[in-house]
């Protein structure tokens, strides 16, 4: 099984982003992925007051495909327990966090409210990790230090200026795994695998933005052995989201 980390569903009409659930599903259909998480664009609550409900009707129009992520905001700190408590019931199984566009400090109390509920509920954490303020992995590491019953995934594992440093936070932190997408290095993705293990190294593609074919075709060409393929592309998400016990 082949499962995307990290694709994107949204329709946020003033920013120009018009991607309905069946344009990612037409995309994994053509890369050959069984399964995405998806999130939208904008945040919960505040910019989008609608995000949770999108989020989990568009799972819903392709059970089985889609895993919804609800996307928050920390700054709202008095209604994360009661949206996060909600979004368990609805499905929801992982939470997205863009420190960039919410300008909450990974490490600051409000996020740090959000990843101590999350790891309580057993959700992964996807962060925006790369070049941009409050995203950069040093950041992200502090955050990783100071919640470390919660699992975090670093998307895009570093961006373009940063990849090395998402690897040695790593390292350095047992809950911090690190995502594939839209970063243009593929050489170290196998870096990652021999320094961090396979186990914590996850396919995602960031699509519809990405392609999701030329982002499998990343993992793809390295040549890895079938035992760590697989884990990164399947496995280590299915262990993630609880698709292993269902």
């Amino acid at each position: 099984m082949i499962i995307d980390f990290h694709t994107h569903v949204d329709e946020a009409e003033a920013f120009g982003w018009i991607d309905p659930p069946e344009k990612i599903v037409g995309l994994l259909d053509e890369a050959g992925i069984d399964k995405a998480v998806i999130m939208t664009y904008t945040d919960l609550p505040g910019m989008n007051a609608g995000a949770l409900d999108y989020i989990v009707r568009a799972a819903e129009k392709f059970p089985g495909r889609l895993i919804p992520f609800v996307r928050l905001n920390p700054n709202y700190r008095e209604q994360m327990p009661a949206l996060i408590a909600e979004s368990v019931a609805r499905g929801v199984r992982g939470i997205k966090l863009h420190p960039t566009t919410t300008l909450a400090h990974p490490a600051g109390d409000a996020t740090l409210d959000v990843l101590r509920l999350a790891g309580d509920a057993g959700l992964p954490v996807l962060f925006h990790c790369g070049d941009d303020p409050y995203t950069t992995p040093q950041t992200l590491a502090l955050a990783a230090a100071a919640a470390p019953e919660c699992t975090l995934v670093f998307g895009h594992m570093g961006g373009y200026a940063h990849v090395e440093d998402a690897i040695a936070a790593a390292q350095d932190h047992a809950n911090i795994v690190l995502e594939t997408s839209a970063m243009p290095y593929p050489a170290l993705i196998a870096d990652a695998i021999e320094r961090v293990g396979a186990e914590r190294v996850i396919f995602g593609s960031d699509g519809p933005g990405c392609n999701p074919k030329l982002e499998l075709a990343k993992i793809r060409g390295l040549n890895l052995s079938t035992e760590h393929e697989q884990a990164v592309l399947g496995r280590n998400a299915a262990r993630l989201l609880g698709l292993e016990q269902r």
